[in-house]
């Protein structure tokens, strides 16, 4: 369930995701014209071949995407640590389940 203060932790997690979807197409754009290093690597002006800038934003947005998808439950070690099941005592009722909204 999202409430109100995880509109903006959802906001940041969609533009990262749109971040790490640009970069990815663009360099699978790249790829088709450069069969060998499929576009991971770049000459500069000079002449001199570095890695991709491309390639440290997808990575650096996909690192980001993980974190914000952790912080939803969208991992498989954030599900680990969700409790599930029923609270405490018979019925699944404790005194404090009145506390929290259903």
């Amino acid at each position: 369930m999202l409430t109100v203060v995880d509109f903006h932790p959802l906001a940041a997690y969609c533009a990262a995701y749109a971040r790490w979807r640009t970069a990815e197409e663009a360099l699978t754009e790249m790829a088709k014209r450069d069969p060998v290093l499929s576009g991971l690597m770049i000459r500069t002006r000079a002449g001199s071949p570095i890695q991709n800038p491309l390639v440290a934003t997808a990575a650096k947005a996909a690192s980001d995407m993980v974190r914000y998808a952790a912080e939803f439950g969208l991992t498989p070690s954030a599900r680990a640590r969700i409790a599930a099941g029923p609270f405490g005592g018979p019925g699944g009722q404790d005194k404090f389940s009145g506390l929290l909204a259903s």
